[in-house]
């Protein structure tokens, strides 16, 4: 796991950023994988999406946050892995850091591979394509990350399946803002500096 956060920790100065170094161990009793959808109020304004495999959260920023309308492709841009603590952080990264800006749990909860063969995570991710299960609070149901091509690793898709999740008219972002693990908008992590009362 070490090595998967190399970058993750070359990026930070984690004597000014309150993120999380990495230390934490992930609960190896879990059965279900988690995910974790941040808000980060960055340079511009994006969501972070993360799948736990392979003891870490792979990454995707996704510029316009996810949807649950299968119509919509959404561009899915890889970043670095990050540590399974991660799930958690909610703050504000300072001036000058990697990523500085305002960050809030939008939503989180487990998932579950949808396939047919006996392959994990980080498996079908190295094949450029995996089907998802979401059980999270505003997302729920099949969703596809799918790499556009093999000359752009880090460039891929995420798409809502159609299923009983899938709604053209409900706009979860714009109508469901606040953090699910604390309640608070963007504002609020950044007039507290992170720190909720």
């Amino acid at each position: 796991m070490r090595g998967k956060l190399r970058k993750y920790r070359r990026r930070r100065d984690f004597g000014s950023t309150t993120e999380p170094h990495g230390d934490t161990r992930g609960d190896e009793g879990n059965s279900r994988p988690r995910f974790v959808v941040q808000k980060h109020d960055a340079s511009t304004l994006h969501y972070d999406f993360r799948l736990e495999a392979e003891g870490v959260l792979k990454s995707w920023a996704l510029p316009k946050g996810p949807s649950i309308d299968p119509r919509d492709k959404r561009l899915a841009i890889r970043t670095e892995d990050h540590p399974l603590d991660y799930a958690d952080f909610e703050g504000v990264i300072p001036e000058g850091e990697y990523g500085a800006g305002t960050v809030l749990v939008w939503d989180s909860g487990s998932y579950g591979l949808r396939t047919d063969r006996d392959e994990n995570a980080a498996q079908l991710l190295d094949r450029g394509r995996i089907d998802v299960w979401l059980e999270g609070h505003k997302l729920r149901g099949g969703y596809t990350l799918l790499r556009m091509s093999k000359r752009t690793e880090d460039q891929w898709l995420l798409v809502k399946m159609a299923d009983e999740g899938a709604d053209r008219r409900r706009k979860p972002l714009k109508k469901q803002p606040r953090s699910v693990r604390s309640g608070a908008d963007l504002n609020t992590i950044a007039a507290h500096g992170g720190q909720q009362e």
